[in-house]
Order: structure tokens, then C-alpha cells, then sequence
């Protein structure tokens, strides 16, 4: 008896611990985790034409995110926007105060009461991503940080980032610093095309400040050809973000990751989308007008907002400067779009998503199984398919597409690549997969018709696959070619 009293008691206090848990941690400003860690950041992505305004490639493209320190593009585009005025030149002094001192890093670590020339603060936030000196700016310009974060918030607004929403200037974790990778788009294309004169700074390789030199954090700099800034991040729960603007030739792009699992995997990504969409931007004279503030072309200053959204939780202070010894990638990068779904029994809701306006509603996994993979292991276990959040890319004109679609029995692994709201769209988008990777020769494309309500959607899928392993090798060789995909069961 006095065994089991002990077990009766040692399970109660079990119970107990686990309800009070998430209560304790929202207490004290943290987030309750999945037990045995697993947790990884939902993954958004975007790549747009800056000549023709079309969408290259999306993925979540208008689910909320954390921004962490791409925040510092719009910090610096207030900046700019004072030196265009003339409030202040390039070697005005701006005043460091204790709160600014105190910010967590990245930082250079100045003094309170000490100086920095603007052109330094520039620099320091373009590579070193120094949260200091980012509060700094804001201090100096609006009088306190909250001030010049609703500055933020507001020319956001005015630039047509309807999602995005400012409450500080470095980045660092707060749950209402959010954004969309679409607003950030917004914000890449708007900062080249109003301030040309200063934008350059964003292809600053180092800087020396007082006896040291400083690096970027942008790998892709000189590495991949065509890219020419702009802007890394990272905490914690936004995982590995980055902005990129590419140029090569006639065609120009800017582009959006964000939720990389390292350094490394983000920027293998975001090289690979520049790569498979700078050929197919538009060469031609530029067809759409320069980004520039709603209200300067007599349009209401703030869109509304499609829906009500929720916040992914903040549950760490760490900033980008951990990319230095975090950057190591030890599984294979799997870009798939994170699923939003209702809960139903046997499966699970995962946490800090919301659907995409229209978006269908996915399978998220079995009750009880972990929404990620192990941090840091390989990543050998595959979820369900995920649809309703399909990565898009221009199809090519129907007369280009030589497949037969033929009525297909899928084997065992499938392929999918997306979902879209076309079936032409699906047979274009399986079409140019096939003519671009000769791992799918002897595989069949095929659609599936889902509805959900009164949202029907077409699922892009290969056959053709008897072993896990053979679907996820094809899967790797189309990733390789600029395509998103992942390996399911049929």
C-alpha cells in the first residue's frame, strides 16, 4: 500500500508540474516548449520581380512572422530618410545612452554618454547587426525606442506593409514584432528605390571601428552571383531570416527567407532561389512604378488587414550574432511549408500558426508525435503532406508543356510539390519540374483534387517511387533545381 501511495502521489505532483508549467512560463515571459525539445520556426519564403511585380516563388508569404534583426531595414530607412532631409549628415554624432548601452547583443558595446558618427551607426548595423546602436538611432531620432517604433509601424503602413507591426528597433524578441516575408518584399524593393544613394552600404563586406574590423553576417555576398545586400536575422523563434536583393544583367529580384534551420540551410535556400529565379525574371523595361508611400499616390495610408491573425511567442534573446557557431547544417534542408490546421481527433494543433486567408486546412501529424525533428539530428523522419500553403511559381505557357497526363495509380512514396488553386497551374508547375531534372524520367505526374470547403485545390505530385528513400533522393535533385517538394506516402 504505501508503494502505491507513493506512485498515487507521484503522479499527482506530475500532473500538477504539467498544468502549471505553461502558466509559470507565460508568467514569466517565456514560452512552454514541446517536451524534449524539437522546436523549429515556421517556414515563409518570397521571391519577386522587381521589373514586373510578379511572384517568382512564395510559401507562406502572408503568415505573420517574426522579422528579428531584418527589423535594422527599417530602422535604416528611417535613418536615410532623416539624411535626405538634411536633419543629419553622415558624420553627425549620435549619443549613446544607458539604455541603449544595455541592449543585449549583438552590439559593439559603447558607453553610456559616448558618440558614434551616423556613417559608423550605418555600418554597424549592416554587419555587425548591433542592437546598441540600432536603439541609438531610434533614441536619437524620435526622442525613446517605443516613439520611434510606432514611427516604424506608421511608414510601414504607408509603404503598404499592412501586416507589420514595430516595437522596437533592433529586432530583439518581442511578440509584437511581427511581419510577412510578402511586406518585407515591400520593404526591400521600397529602401532601392528610395534611397539609391545610401543603399549601398548594404554590400559592406567589413568596417574597421575603432581598432577592430567588423565582418558581415551576409554569407551570400560575394558568393553568389548577383546578390548585392541586403539584411540577415535571427532569434531564437524566428529562426535564421534573410532579405536579399540579386542583379544580374537586365534582371533584378529581391527576396525573402524566413524560419531557416541555420545559417547554412537558409542561405543554401536563398542561393538557390536566386539562382533559379534571376533567369527568369523580366529583362525588359521596368513595368511597375518605384515603391513609394501609399499616400504620396492619394491612396488611403493603411490597408486593411485580410483576417485576424495570431503571434508565434518570443521565447529567447538571442540575436544573429550566434550565426557565427550555429551555421552548421547536419541534415538535409527541407524547405516544406508548415501546415495551419484545425484540430480533429487524432491529430495535433502546432503552435503559433495561422492559416493563410483561403488557405485549406492540413494534416498536421498523430496526436502525440513531435510537429518537429530533434534539433540538431538529421532529419530522416518525414510528416504527412502539408497543402493549402503551396509554393507558387509562374507557369510557363500552356503550348510549353509536352506531358500527357494519363489517369496514374500512385505507388507506394509519392512526390509532392505544391498545392494550387489550378489544376493548369499543378500540370505547368510538374511539367517544368520533369523538363528540369532528370531524376523524374521515368516518374508520372499526376494531380489530386481536394476540397475543403468551398476552397478546391490541386495537389502536384510524382509516382513512381517504391522505397522512402528513392522519393526523397528525386525530392533533393528537385530542390537542387529551385523546386520545393517533399516525400509522403500515398
Amino acid at each position: 500500500m504505501g508503494s502505491r501511495a507513493a506512485a498515487v502521489v507521484l503522479l499527482a505532483a506530475g500532473v500538477l508540474t504539467a498544468a502549471v508549467a505553461p502558466a509559470e512560463a507565460r508568467k514569466r515571459g517565456g514560452h512552454h516548449r514541446p517536451a524534449g525539445g524539437g522546436y523549429a520556426p515556421p517556414y515563409a519564403a518570397m521571391v519577386v520581380d522587381v521589373k514586373s511585380g510578379k511572384t517568382l516563388h512564395a510559401v507562406n508569404e502572408d503568415a505573420l512572422r517574426h522579422p528579428a534583426s531584418i527589423t535594422k531595414v527599417m530602422t535604416l530607412y528611417m535613418l536615410f530618410e532623416q539624411l535626405e532631409k538634411g536633419r543629419y549628415e553622415l558624420d553627425s554624432d549620435l549619443s549613446i545612452s544607458s539604455n541603449a548601452a544595455a541592449q543585449a547583443p549583438s552590439k559593439l558595446g559603447l558607453r553610456p554618454g559616448s558618440t558614434i558618427t551616423v556613417e559608423e551607426a550605418i555600418k554597424a548595423l549592416v554587419t555587425k547587426s548591433a542592437n546598441d546602436v540600432a536603439c541609438a538611432i531610434g533614441e536619437n531620432i524620435a526622442g525613446s525606442e517605443p516613439r520611434f517604433a510606432e514611427m516604424m509601424t506608421r511608414k510601414a503602413k504607408s509603404l503598404g506593409m499592412s501586416r507589420t507591426n514595430y516595437s522596437n528597433a533592433s529586432g530583439l524578441p518581442d511578440p509584437d514584432q511581427i511581419t510577412t516575408a510578402r511586406d518585407l518584399t515591400i520593404l526591400a524593393r521600397a529602401i532601392q528605390d528610395r534611397f539609391p544613394r545610401y543603399y549601398r552600404y548594404f554590400q559592406t563586406r567589413s568596417f574597421a571601428f575603432r581598432g577592430r574590423v567588423i565582418g558581415n553576417h551576409n554569407r551570400l555576398l560575394g558568393t553568389v552571383e548577383g546578390v548585392d545586400g541586403i539584411k540577415t536575422g535571427y532569434t531564437r523563434d524566428s529562426g535564421f531570416n534573410l532579405m536579399t536583393a540579386a542583379k544580374l544583367g537586365d534582371r533584378q529580384i529581391v527576396a525573402i527567407v524566413l524560419g531557416g534551420k541555420s545559417g547554412a540551410s537558409r542561405d543554401r535556400i536563398m542561393a538557390d532561389l536566386v539562382r533559379s529565379s534571376l533567369p527568369r525574371a523580366y529583362a525588359g523595361a521596368r513595368q511597375t512604378n518605384p515603391v513609394t508611400e501609399l499616400a504620396e499616390r492619394g491612396r488611403p495610408a493603411v490597408i486593411a488587414e485580410a483576417g485576424s491573425h495570431t503571434r508565434t511567442e518570443i521565447a529567447s534573446a538571442d540575436d544573429e550574432e550566434v550565426e557565427t557557431t550555429s551555421s552548421t547544417s547536419t541534415g538535409p534542408v527541407d524547405i516544406r511549408p508548415p501546415a495551419s490546421i484545425t484540430t480533429t481527433p487524432g491529430m495535433v494543433r502546432r503552435p503559433g500558426l495561422q492559416a493563410l486567408p483561403g488557405a485549406a486546412q492540413a494534416y498536421a501529424g498523430p496526436a502525440g508525435q513531435a510537429p518537429f525533428p530533434g534539433a540538431g539530428g538529421k532529419t530522416t523522419a518525414r510528416l504527412p503532406a502539408v497543402e493549402g500553403v503551396a509554393s507558387r511559381t509562374e507557369a510557363p505557357p500552356k503550348d510549353a508543356r509536352s506531358e500527357a497526363f494519363r489517369p496514374v495509380t500512385p505507388t507506394p512514396w509519392v512526390i509532392q510539390l505544391g498545392a494550387m488553386d489550378d489544376e493548369d497551374k499543378a500540370k505547368s508547375m510538374l511539367s517544368d519540374a520533369r523538363s528540369r531534372t532528370g531524376a523524374l524520367s521515368k516518374a508520372a505526374p499526376y494531380t489530386v483534387r481536394v476540397t475543403h470547403g468551398a476552397t478546391t485545390l490541386y495537389r502536384a505530385r510524382f509516382s513512381g517511387f517504391t522505397e522512402q528513400g528513392a522519393a526523397q533522393d528525386a525530392c533533393t535533385a528537385l530542390k537542387k533545381n529551385g523546386f520545393s517538394c517533399f516525400a509522403t506516402r500515398s
